[in-house]
């Protein structure tokens, strides 16, 4: 049954540390927003008592290395409401070998929300509106990347839909020149001449986007009517020819070899 404004359910746990969750308000799209009431500390309860909360197509309750596999080595913040993807198929022993092969590595938060994975059920693209979502890219990461921009030698490689979205977003906002040529002529410590971005984003990138911060991007294969596989249609059609019809081409042949699909599965590398 759905759950309307002012109703509660109760959490037990046996310990006698539950919560109760009181429903204060409903929105059109489906969403609630929920009030927990209850002793001690809401996220380390959330944690002991909790399953890691795996996508709907994966088909079976979760277990407890989940924890472990479906959660990215970049993490840091809690927040997100489900794994930036692209990132699971890296682990210590390949961000070592990038590194000695001189690939720098910079990290971002995005907590991606629970808007990112609503279908488009709208009759044309651009009338399909995005939820907001928190991100924040230190001045260390900014300072890499524009360093990397304007040395001239190597590419700004987004790993998943999440940080191409950020950077784009932060990119467009103006608080980056990314085109500037005077960004290493000061001599303090690039680092030093940058400040922590922190904001909300609501860029829905979809094609005919101008890309200006990111040069390639490694995305995982996308469901059909989303936002994320807008985005990835728009960076293919931003590297020439149609982008629709490349990633089309792309998803069809990844359904004939028999590549996996969505959260647990394959990634590709656009560039």
């Amino acid at each position: 049954a759905r759950l309307r404004p002012g109703a509660t359910v109760e959490f037990a746990t046996g310990d006698g540390h539950g919560y109760e969750a009181r429903i204060e308000t409903a929105a059109e799209n489906g969403t609630r927003t929920v009030q927990f009431i209850g002793a001690g500390r809401f996220d380390q309860w959330l944690a002991r008592t909790g399953s890691m909360p795996l996508p709907p197509y994966i088909k079976r309750p979760a277990r407890p290395q989940d924890r472990r596999d479906y959660q990215t080595v970049f993490a840091q913040e809690p927040g997100a409401v489900a794994a930036p993807t692209a990132g699971l198929h890296f682990d210590q022993v390949l961000l070592r070998q990038l590194r000695s092969r001189r690939i720098g590595v910079a990290a971002l938060t995005l907590h991606v929300g629970a808007g990112t994975f609503r279908p488009i059920v709208t009759d044309e693209v651009e009338d399909h509106r995005l939820e907001s979502e928190r991100y924040r890219i230190t001045g260390a990461t900014q300072s890499r990347i524009r360093k990397r921009r304007h040395s001239g030698r190597g590419r700004i490689i987004a790993v998943g839909t999440t940080v191409a979205r950020s950077l784009e977003t932060v990119a467009q906002t103006g608080l980056w020149d990314m085109s500037s040529e005077d960004a290493g002529s000061s001599r303090r410590p690039p680092h030093r001449r940058f400040t922590t971005i922190a904001g909300r984003t609501e860029l829905f990138i979809r094609p005919g986007h101008q890309f200006r911060a990111v040069d390639a991007l490694i995305t995982n294969f996308h469901l059909p009517r989303s936002s994320l596989l807008a985005l990835v249609a728009a960076f293919a059609g931003a590297k020439g020819g149609n982008g629709l019809e490349m990633i089309q081409s792309t998803y069809q042949l990844a359904v004939r070899e028999g590549y996996r699909f969505y959260s647990y599965g394959d990634a590709m590398l656009i560039a």
